[in-house]
């Protein structure tokens, strides 16, 4: 019996794959459970048109990282933290420092996006990543300076 998958199901595929099983496994457990419906005309099609379409939208998200990325690429962002004479940063600049800063200039970033090797504790120019998409990453420029008192 031919099913189409509405979970992943181990041993047998992936979400919104069809497979080929036995029927009493079909009708006692995976439709039964919720983890499959059989896969008639109409099920095929409109599992095929859930597929086009997430495929449309994971277009688009990567066509708007790319976007993303050369805006990111060309920026500088300059914060103004407290420093002690050395340049030494009384506590540290985070991600969400960062994110905020970009929300100022107009830029949305969540700050899980933005990769910090590890917070920046002195003033100085830092380079930091920017994760848009899967194998897209933006460098960013980011410039700290000690705040005038």
């Amino acid at each position: 019996m031919k099913v189409i998958l509405k979970q992943d199901v181990k041993g047998q595929g992936k979400k919104g794959e069809i497979v080929n099983v036995n029927d009493g496994y079909a009708r006692n457990y995976l439709i039964p459970k919720g983890l499959a419906v059989e896969a008639t005309a109409d099920a095929v099609n409109s599992a095929m048109l859930k597929k086009q379409a997430a495929e449309y939208h994971r277009k688009m998200e990567r066509k708007e990282a790319l976007a993303a990325k050369q805006r990111l690429d060309d920026l500088t962002v300059n914060l103004k933290v407290k420093c002690g004479k050395s340049g030494k940063i009384f506590g540290s600049v985070t991600s969400t420092q960062v994110s905020e800063k970009l929300a100022e200039m107009g830029y949305t970033v969540d700050k899980k996006k933005i990769m910090l090797k590890e917070p920046i504790k002195n003033a100085g120019i830092y380079t930091v990543d920017v994760k848009l998409y899967p194998e897209i990453t933006a460098k960013l420029k980011v410039i700290v300076e000690s705040e005038k008192i």
